[in-house]
């Protein structure tokens, strides 16, 4: 959101075909095809409260990335309708790497948390990381869920919980939305919201003495 988007406006001001994916940034009038983060974010603490983790951290990708903003506001309200609340020391942010999540999970994991919900996969491996250099188990003592469910997944030590993007109906979206406007025809400018779904696997499990 803080970049500079003179290029965008180049783009439509050209006229040339363009279509957001999980870009949308308020101001830039573009068809935008996005998975819900919301919801994402809401299956995974609901999941984790379910098994009963009360202390709930977030690794989340930097300030003006608009999906982690979008997480962040989700987890708040979450929280809050579950008669709980977010706080600000469970929150860390990261770039989006293996060694990001590590630094970040062990910031949380110092602050006593037992469950981690990360904004992607590679994060939430390198949350295990840090737990298991912390001398803890997953899902033992800490639960981690991730975010996209990218491949080889289910061939981690052990099987990632996450949140699946329907990549395939969504890419689908974004092609004919192109191809549409480069056929000369107009498409609605505003975003489609396509419905994540938690996979449950082995990263999670309930917490100890709960």
């Amino acid at each position: 959101a803080d970049a500079p988007h003179e290029h965008y406006r180049l783009l439509a001001e050209r006229r040339i075909p363009v279509v957001l994916v999980n870009a949308a940034i308020e101001g830039l009038d573009f068809p935008c095809v996005a998975c819900d983060d919301a919801v994402a974010v809401e299956q995974s603490w609901r999941h984790l409260v379910s098994l009963g983790h009360e202390r709930i951290g977030l690794v989340l990708g930097p300030t003006d990335h608009i999906p982690s903003r979008r997480k962040l506001a989700s987890a708040e309200r979450t929280a809050k309708a579950l008669g709980s609340a977010l706080r600000p020391e469970f929150v860390e942010r990261s770039m989006f790497s293996l060694e990001g999540g590590q630094a970040a999970a062990s910031r949380l994991l110092e602050r006593g948390v037992t469950g981690i919900v990360c904004a992607s996969d590679p994060l939430a491996l390198g949350a295990v990381r840090a737990a298991r250099r912390r001398g803890l188990s997953v899902p033992g003592d800490v639960s981690v869920v991730g975010y996209d469910d990218s491949a080889f997944m289910t061939c981690t030590e052990p099987p990632l919980t996450t949140v699946r993007q329907p990549i395939e109906a969504m890419g689908r979206a974004a092609v004919e939305l192109l191809a549409t406007q480069i056929e000369g025809s107009d498409v609605p400018h505003s975003e489609l919201l396509f419905e994540p779904e938690l996979v449950v696997r082995g990263s999670t499990a309930q917490a100890a003495g709960a």
